[in-house]
């Protein structure tokens, strides 16, 4: 494991961090003897930046991580989680989350906690409350012990946030697709020259650029003289940049976390060709070229009041159009959207267009334009037909 570090508080990082958004399930649920297996395990091999938030698994996330870091494990990690500002109505109610946060991850102290998801309007209504008052209050009484915040906004609201509050962190989402979005290239190095340790969320975009890739973005892969999985390559672009402090990876597959080990231990910056670099270039116009919606399935847009798996709609959406296989997206938009396995109908085309969803996306997509479009390719003719036949299937 390499690790790289912290600017203001030279802790050492590996430059791989464990995300508990995505951990294995089992009936709905975590599947917590596999889930506390693959955390601990990457522990041993070095990992030592754990990052989990309030609402991640509903709740269950935080608890769990308390639980699996037991034994001895606590003690060979820094712990992240988040403040999550779009519940806080007071000054007290940060009070509030963040003791029952310690209480829920089984420990006396943050190492590194961040106010969750901020953008312009949300960093001034939550500082407008007193976050900073309550960040150096919990800093000095020890509860936490690194500031930082998670970032979803315009790429000129970042600096702002930066500087309106002595940081020792900050959380992007940053890869090839995203190098203009959001915080982006520019907004990493701003933070970079603030001294900031830079937390990278979102590397594989929601999982999308680590899987089986496009035709046409395959054959672009192929033309490389040094072969490299879809994964290595996205990691790998993100590592080669020496402003980044952490990437974190939401690993929940024994396969999938032994490759990015692997490609961790030679993620140095600066270490890609000039060639390798372009070639990446090359891939994120392609994508972007053949993508229908730049969804990273975070699932911020949830729960939607109608109901609708707005996630899942627009994976298939994109398995049909950006992968070119419309059979397993067919299969699986009905499986999720009739809610054959969870007794839940979920369709595209029950969005009511309240809004509720483009308020929290930080994509800033127009969902309910994309639920339309989504509706109209999967639940035209033949619909209820080929939803009687997968439900045939399935439940006998």
């Amino acid at each position: 494991m390499l690790y790289r570090k912290a600017p203001k508080t030279g802790d050492e990082l590996s430059i791989l961090g464990f995300g508990c958004m995505r951990l294995p399930l089992k009936d709905g649920r975590i599947d917590e003897e596999r889930a506390t297996r693959q955390l601990r395990h990457a522990i041993d091999r070095g990992v030592n930046y754990v990052d989990t938030a309030w609402p991640y698994h509903g709740g269950e996330s935080e608890p769990f991580v308390g639980r699996a870091l037991a034994g001895g494990y606590r003690e060979r990690v820094r712990v992240a989680t988040k403040l999550p500002a779009w519940l806080v109505q007071s000054r007290a109610d940060m009070h509030r989350y963040l003791d029952a946060q310690l209480e829920k991850l089984a420990t006396s102290r943050i190492d590194y906690y961040l106010v969750h998801s901020l953008n312009g309007p949300a960093w001034a209504r939550v500082a407008a409350l007193g976050v900073g008052e309550f960040l150096d209050r919990a800093r000095a009484d020890g509860r936490i012990g690194n500031a930082g915040f998670s970032f979803h906004g315009a790429p000129d609201e970042f600096p702002r946030i930066v500087d309106g509050y002595p940081w020792e962190f900050c959380q992007i989402q940053y890869n090839y697709l995203d190098a203009e979005r959001q915080a982006g290239t520019a907004g990493l190095r701003y933070a970079a020259s603030k001294r900031l340790a830079v937390i990278v969320m979102e590397p594989l975009r929601g999982g999308m650029l680590g899987g089986e890739p496009p035709a046409p973005v395959a054959a672009l892969w192929h033309e490389a003289e040094r072969p490299r999985s879809p994964a290595e390559w996205a990691l790998r672009w993100v590592w080669d940049h020496p402003e980044v402090t952490v990437v974190l990876s939401g690993m929940n597959d024994e396969t999938q976390i032994e490759e990015n080990l692997a490609t961790a231990a030679g993620g140095r910056a600066g270490s890609l060709t000039a060639a390798e670099t372009e070639l990446v270039a090359r891939a994120g116009a392609k994508y972007r070229e053949i993508m229908k919606v730049e969804c990273t399935g975070c699932s911020y847009c949830l729960p939607c009041p109608s109901g609708v798996d707005i996630p899942s709609s627009f994976d298939a959406f994109n398995v049909w159009h950006t992968f070119g296989k419309p059979q397993q997206a067919n299969f699986s938009y009905i499986v999720r959207a009739a809610g054959i396995f969870t007794g839940q109908p979920a369709y595209a085309s029950l969005c009511s267009r309240c809004m509720d969803c483009e308020e929290k996306c930080p994509q800033s997509l127009p969902i309910p334009d994309l639920l339309d479009q989504v509706a109209a390719l999967f639940e035209g003719e033949g619909f209820r037909e080929r939803e009687a036949m997968i439900r045939r299937m399935l439940q006998n």
